[in-house]
């Protein structure tokens, strides 16, 4: 059960939603959980949630500017960084606060999911297995 909990928070972490994935992680570390396991629950969940926001950035950037959910402004200065740093931008997207965000530009821009998914993989099981290294 720990590691469907893990993975739904890790999903949802993953998201605008504030929520601490990491925290998660290393309590179900301290409970005697299976370090892989673990990995495998919270990178396969924040990478699928990433997914999420990229799969709203490329079907629903035009709804969200169209109701107000967005700013064309906040979008054209993200898209300028994006241009600019390209899927290089991708490997901070488990950083708080600005990799969801990049998640989502990433398909608004209709960056080539296939790399999208690679480099955020990557990304963010690179994250949790740091973590799991100093739990």
């Amino acid at each position: 059960m720990i590691y469907l909990t893990l993975f739904a928070v890790a999903f949802a972490a993953a998201t605008l939603l504030p929520l601490s994935s990491e925290a998660t992680l290393y309590y179900a570390l301290q409970s005697g959980a299976d370090p892989w396991g673990l990995l495998l629950a919270a990178g396969s969940g924040n990478t699928l949630g990433s997914a999420l926001n990229y799969w709203i950035g490329r079907k629903g950037v035009d709804w969200l500017l169209d109701h107000g959910r967005i700013s064309a402004k906040g979008l054209v200065r993200s898209e300028v960084f994006f241009d600019r740093w390209g899927g290089w931008s991708l490997w901070l997207s488990w950083v708080p606060i600005i990799g969801d965000p990049l998640t989502f530009v990433a398909g608004a821009m209709h960056y080539d999911w296939r790399k999208f998914l690679l480099i955020v993989s990557l990304a963010k099981f690179g994250r949790y297995f740091i973590v799991l290294g100093f739990g």
